[in-house]
């Protein structure tokens, strides 16, 4: 195939600014020039990869798939680079690993800092993105593995759990309901409630359970993010429904979490991994300390996480979005 590395860059930078003027900017081309080139790599693939509008432009079907491989092809190659003009490195790499934003939390850190003092050259990339999405990226081979609450069921993923989360019910000190031990969910209906949209995994889950005992969940307001719900309870606008590992730790002054019951719903986190692939080495022994990590007596007490906070992870590690961009 007659495609340059500086083809795959165009197209990369064209898909994540969804602009030709601007990606011929950044890249300090002429539109024309940027143009040929994403012509030619479409015409090396056989199949278009972007849409074209006056206002925007659009990865076509062949473009989404193409796009996650194209990133790590070049991600390897810049990683193998860099190897080459560090020939003093014990060894160098990357590794990939696509989490839902609570995992990222609670799960990640220690590992991370235990992996960094082993192979201080190798880099992670962390995609911290909602369950769907994450499960994609791993299935597709994007990330080398995640923690994720769904997949059990995929045909193409390998499931190990970790630890069960039940959703609970968080709300300020000061309401009604703080004094309680457990409230079922029948009896949150006559409070206001926050839960996140549709498109969530956890909501999923809630309202797949809600439906097996025939109930309904009456919300008030819709966040598309946890921390969202976190930020409406203390501004007293609420109360919460959300899973125990996404809340405040005990002793929080101003939010109270509550056991909700009737029934008791929870989600399953654990590994995925892509069936039948085998993990590079890195990989393997990132994932390795992520399960001792968890797995040790001496991990925290309270929500069953270990102490570490994200700040103390080593430096090589960067948190990133779908798109690959630094966060």
């Amino acid at each position: 195939m007659n495609a340059e590395l500086l083809d795959l860059k165009a197209f990369i930078t064209v898909a994540e600014m969804g602009s030709f003027v601007r990606t011929a900017k950044a890249l300090n081309l002429s539109q024309p020039a940027l143009s040929r080139r994403i012509q030619k790599l479409e015409e090396s693939l056989g199949a278009p990869l972007l849409e074209r509008s006056t206002r925007h432009v659009n990865l076509t079907m062949t473009g989404r798939d193409f796009l996650p491989k194209v990133r790590r092809l070049i991600d390897e190659f810049e990683t193998s680079v860099l190897a080459i003009q560090d020939i003093g490195a014990r060894s160098s790499g990357l590794v990939s690993v696509a989490a839902v934003p609570t995992a990222v939390f609670y799960f990640l850190p220690r590992a991370i800092g235990r992996f960094a003092e082993a192979y201080p050259r190798i880099r992670i990339r962390i995609l911290d993105i909602g369950a769907n999405e994450g499960l994609e990226a791993v299935a597709r081979g994007e990330a080398d593995f995640g923690i994720n609450f769904i997949g059990a069921s995929h045909a193409e993923i390998e499931f190990e759990k970790l630890v069960e989360d039940p959703f609970v019910l968080a709300c300020r000190h000061d309401h009604p309901l703080a004094s309680r031990k457990q409230v079922s969910w029948s009896e949150i209906v006559p409070h206001r409630v926050i839960t996140v949209g549709r498109n969530s995994g956890n909501r999923a889950l809630i309202d797949n359970a809600m439906a097996r005992h025939g109930l309904q969940l009456n919300w008030t307001y819709e966040v598309a993010h946890l921390s969202g719900s976190l930020g409406l309870v203390e501004a007293g606008l609420g109360v919460a429904v959300l899973p125990r590992l996404a809340t405040p730790a005990a002793g929080h002054p101003i939010i109270h979490t509550i056991r909700l019951i009737e029934p008791d719903v929870s989600r399953t986190i654990g590994i995925v991994r892509r069936r039948g692939a085998t993990l590079s080495p890195h990989a393997s022994q990132l994932l390795k300390m992520l399960l001792e990590a968890w797995r040790s007596p001496s991990r925290a007490s309270g929500h069953g996480k270990p102490r570490n906070r994200p700040a103390e992870a080593s430096s090589n590690a960067v948190l990133t979005d779908r798109k690959g961009k630094r966060r």
